[in-house]
C-alpha cells in the first residue's frame, strides 16, 4: 500500500500544520471520519457514477456522532472532492504519527486472551513504557486465540509473551 501512503502523507502533513496547538481535538475527530471511511458500503457508494461530492458528504456528515467543527467540515470536503475517501485511514494514521513523534510517545496494540480491568491495564502501560522506553497510547483488542498472556504491538516491534507462542516454540523445539 505505498501508493496509499504516497497518497495520504501530504494531506496529513497539511492538517498537522494547520491543527497547531489542537492536536489531541483534530486527531479525535480525523479518527471518527477514518473509522467511518473506512466502512466497504460507504467506499461503494461515493465511487459511484451519479453520486455528487455533496451526497458523500452528507452521508459521511450525517453518520458522524459528534458536531464536526468547521475544520473537519471543510478538510472531509477537500478529501471527498479530490475522490481520496479511501485514503482517510490512512491520512488519520500518518496524522497520529505525526503527533505521536511530537509528544515523543507511541501507539500500542495488547492483545489479551481475556478482558483486562483499568487497573491491570495501568500496570501493564507503566511495565510497557519502561520496557519500550517510551510513553505508550495503549488500546486493547481481545484475541481469544492467544489461550493466555498477551501479545504488544509498537510500530514494527511485537513482544509476544502468550501462550499460543510458548507453545509454538515448543513445538519448534520438539520437531527440530
Amino acid at each position: 500500500m505505498a501508493e496509499l501512503a504516497t497518497i495520504a502523507r501530504p494531506y496529513a502533513e497539511a492538517l498537522y500544520k494547520a491543527s497547531g496547538t489542537e492536536l489531541a481535538a483534530t486527531a479525535a475527530w480525523l479518527d471518527e471520519l477514518a473509522s467511518i471511511a473506512a466502512n466497504a458500503r460507504l467506499q461503494q457508494f461515493a465511487d459511484g457514477p451519479k453520486v455528487t461530492v455533496q451526497q458523500t458528504f452528507e452521508v459521511v456528515t450525517g453518520v458522524v456522532k459528534s458536531a464536526l467543527p468547521e475544520k473537519a467540515r471543510n478538510f472531509l470536503r477537500i478529501v471527498i472532492e479530490n475522490g481520496r475517501l479511501s485514503a482517510l485511514p490512512e491520512i488519520a494514521n500518518q496524522f497520529r504519527t505525526l503527533k505521536n513523534a511530537k509528544s515523543g510517545s507511541a501507539d500500542a496494540v495488547v492483545y489479551s486472551a481475556f478482558a483486562l480491568d483499568d487497573a491491570a491495564l495501568a500496570d501493564l502501560s507503566v511495565t510497557l513504557e519502561k520496557r519500550f522506553g517510551r510513553k505508550l497510547n495503549v488500546a486493547l483488542e481481545i484475541e481469544p486465540a492467544l489461550i493466555g498472556g498477551v501479545r504488544v504491538v509498537v510500530g514494527d516491534e511485537v513482544l509476544d509473551t502468550s501462550v499460543k507462542a510458548r507453545l509454538e516454540q515448543m513445538k519448534v523445539a520438539l520437531i527440530a
